[in-house]
C-alpha cells in the first residue's frame, strides 16, 4: 500500500518539543515520516530537533535536524538552503512555531506584543517567502500552518498577542491560498482548540493553581469531557498536506473536539 506522503519532503518548522513528551510538532514530523515523507526537522532548540530526527531514524525515516529562530530572516533562508541541499526539494512546508504569553492589552509591554508577534506570524511570513517560489518552479506544494480557535473566539483568559498573532496567521493563510492556487500551491491552516501539549499548558499552569486543577478545568470546557492531543493535530495536517486533501485551499480547519460550536 502507498504511503500518503510517499517521495515528497516536508519542512517542519518548530519540529521539537519543549519536554521530552509529544507536542504537536515532533508528533507531526514524525507522522510524515511514517506516511514516507523525508524531513527536515527544524527548532529553535537544536537538540529538540535531533530528538525528532532520532524518534524518525529509529523507525526506519529518512530526515535531518536543523536550529534556525524563525523571526529571523537569514536563519530561515539558511534552513531551506540546507533542506534543498540535502533533498533536493519541499514539497510541504508546516509552520507549528508559535508562543503565548498571558496578558491583556494594559500588562502585555511593548517587547512581549513585539516578540510574540515575531514569532507567531513574521515567522510565517518568512517561511512562506522563501519557500513559495521553490514550490512555484515546482509547480505545486502544500503549505499548513498551525493558527488556534483562539484566532476567532476568547477562550475564558487573555492573551492579546497570542489572539492577535493567530488571527493574522488565518488571513496569511488564506491570501496566499488565493494568490498561489493557479501555480499548485495549496496553503491552509489547522485551527487547535484546547489541547494537552506542554507548549500550551505550562503558560497556563499559575491561572489554576495546581495542574490538577488546570486539566481538570480545560478537559469540562470541551464538549468531549477532555483535551485534545497532539496526534489529533498530527492526523489534521497529514490530510491537508496530503493529495485526499487536493482541493482544499484556504481552509481553516478546527480540531477541537466541537468546543467553535458552542457559544463564546
Amino acid at each position: 500500500m502507498t504511503k500518503r506522503l510517499e517521495g515528497r519532503v516536508a519542512l517542519v518548522f518548530g519540529a521539537g518539543c519543549v519536554s521530552d513528551d509529544w507536542g504537536n510538532g515532533n508528533a507531526t514530523a514524525v507522522l510524515y515520516a511514517r506516511e514516507g515523507a523525508r524531513v527536515i526537522c527544524v527548532d529553535r532548540n537544536r537538540r529538540a530537533a535531533e530528538r525528532t530526527q532520532d524518534l524518525i531514524l529509529g523507525e526506519g525515516g529518512d530526515a535531518i535536524a536543523l536550529d534556525a529562530d524563525i523571526a529571523v530572516s537569514a536563519a530561515v533562508n539558511e534552513a531551506v538552503a540546507r533542506g534543498i541541499e540535502t533533498y533536493g526539494r519541499i514539497d510541504i512546508l508546516h509552520n507549528n512555531v508559535g508562543i503565548l504569553e498571558i496578558g491583556g492589552p494594559e500588562q502585555t509591554d511593548e517587547a512581549t506584543w513585539d516578540r510574540v508577534m515575531a514569532v507567531n506570524i513574521k515567522g510565517f511570513y518568512l517561511t512562506c517567502r522563501r519557500v513559495l517560489p521553490i514550490m512555484t518552479a515546482q509547480r505545486g506544494g502544500a503549505i499548513v500552518n498551525i493558527s488556534s480557535i483562539a484566532s476567532n473566539r476568547w477562550l475564558g483568559a487573555s492573551s492579546v498577542t497570542y489572539y492577535a498573532s493567530k488571527a493574522a496567521v488565518n488571513h496569511l493563510t488564506q491570501t496566499i491560498a488565493v494568490e498561489y492556487a493557479a501555480k499548485g500551491i495549496r496553503c491552509n491552516a489547522v485551527l487547535p482548540g484546547l489541547m494537552n501539549t506542554p507548549m500550551v499548558i505550562e503558560p497556563y499552569r499559575a491561572l489554576y493553581g495546581s495542574f490538577d486543577a488546570m486539566v481538570a478545568a480545560r478537559d469540562a470546557m470541551c464538549p468531549t469531557g477532555k483535551m485534545g492531543t497532539p496526534w489529533d493535530v498530527a492526523y489534521a495536517s497529514l490530510f491537508l498536506a496530503s493529495d485526499e486533501a487536493k482541493y482544499v485551499n484556504g481552509a481553516l480547519l478546527p480540531v477541537d473536539g466541537g468546543l467553535s460550536c458552542k457559544s463564546a
